[in-house]
């Protein structure tokens, strides 16, 4: 597809009006706008439906797939130095040196398999991407994550055993669930392991996640529209 110049301006249109509603999140939560960190989900859009959002100012994006991450964004970058790639997607242990050479962020380290994988790549020189755990607030049998009565366990083998600096954690709540019990849930884990980020809501129900206390919202189909 070609991008026009309207389409520039519904594409930064969009962009302003979800950095606004994260703004207004954010103050009626008693937290500032910086606090949040807005992730642009891309998954399934090209380089051209990508460009506009980085000229209005968008650095921070998120893929769920090493693949198709990896067939557009090595050209973004280096056309756009400081863009920042998180992979909010499930990571298979066979993609890991392609994802090391992606991605700044992985949000979904969900397993002792992984865990052991990242180490293996450190420790032949690899530089490892930040790292939030992903947890299955839901205990849904066909989503990955951690479960949440083994989160303290596991962080704890992340932090003693593997050495792994756990900055956060991540979560997608159930469709057919109130949304803010899994943000509440999650934000109650973070704390209590003395984590201060924190990955969770999308674009039907980032400002719930913001009151409670997100410090990433993944926004993919009211910046970008509906996928094909």
């Amino acid at each position: 597809m070609t991008m026009t110049a309207s389409d520039a301006i519904a594409s930064a249109n969009r962009l302003a009006a979800i950095r606004s509603r994260i703004a207004d999140a954010a103050r009626e939560a008693g937290r500032a706008a910086q606090e949040v960190t807005l992730v642009a989900v891309s998954k399934t859009f090209d380089a051209e439906t990508i460009v506009p959002l980085i000229g209005a100012g968008q650095r921070v994006f998120g893929e769920n797939r090493v693949q198709e991450a990896a067939a557009k964004w090595p050209a973004l970058k280096e056309r756009y130095a400081d863009i920042e790639l998180h992979l909010i997607g499930p990571l298979q242990t066979n993609k890991l040196d392609d994802a090391l050479q992606l991605f700044d962020v992985f949000h979904t380290l969900d397993r002792e398999k992984l865990a052991v994988a990242l180490v293996k790549a450190r420790d032949k020189g690899a530089v490892l991407p930040r790292l939030f755990v992903q947890v299955n607030t839901g205990d849904e049998p066909q989503k990955a994550g951690v479960a949440p009565a083994d989160t303290d366990a596991f962080l704890a083998r992340c932090r003693d055993e593997w050495q792994l600096d756990v900055q956060g954690l991540m979560c997608i709540p159930p469709l057919d669930e109130e949304p803010a019990l899994h943000f509440a849930l999650l934000e109650k884990l973070a704390r209590r392991n003395g984590l201060t980020k924190l990955s969770m809501g999308m674009s039907g129900d980032f400002e719930k996640a913001i009151a409670l206390g997100a410090t990433h919202v993944r926004v993919g189909s009211a910046l970008f529209g509906a996928r094909t």
